[in-house]
């Protein structure tokens, strides 16, 4: 990591969807730069891709999520898209590409259960997840 408020890091998926919990990574950052106050962004400039919050104390949460999602949104015949990945966008569509979160006291505020996700919905790749904190002033 490093000692600016910005930073991006690389997650590497293995499998074609996949929820990676980032969490750790975030508060490292924001211990390396000594956050105390302010937000910070956490965002994929992936469109097969995304970033989202939910429970990471069952990792069957995410398992559950990951099954839904692939049976919800499987890739069609009739999609026109030439890759041939439109369901990964159609899924990366129903998440965000960005969180914002507050910090307090170098930490992040989250729930008991919650941790923040990178979700990759055309994997197995290498993604790039940037971070950006803005300190109280």
């Amino acid at each position: 990591m490093s000692t600016q408020n910005f930073e991006t890091f690389i997650v590497k998926t293995s499998k074609k969807i996949q929820f990676v919990d980032i969490t750790r990574e975030i508060a490292e950052y924001l211990t390396d730069i000594r956050a105390q106050g302010g937000i910070i962004l956490i965002y994929t400039p992936h469109t097969t891709a995304g970033i989202t919050i939910n429970e990471n104390a069952d990792p069957a949460v995410t398992a559950d999520i990951e099954s839904f999602i692939s049976q919800k949104i499987p890739q069609e015949s009739y999609f026109r898209h030439s890759e041939g990945n439109s369901a990964s966008h159609i899924m990366s569509s129903y998440f965000t590409a960005s969180e914002t979160l507050i910090v307090d006291n170098g930490k992040l505020v989250l729930g008991t259960w919650q941790g923040i996700f990178f979700c990759e919905f055309d994997g197995p790749r290498n993604r790039k997840v940037h971070l950006k904190f803005i300190a109280d002033k």
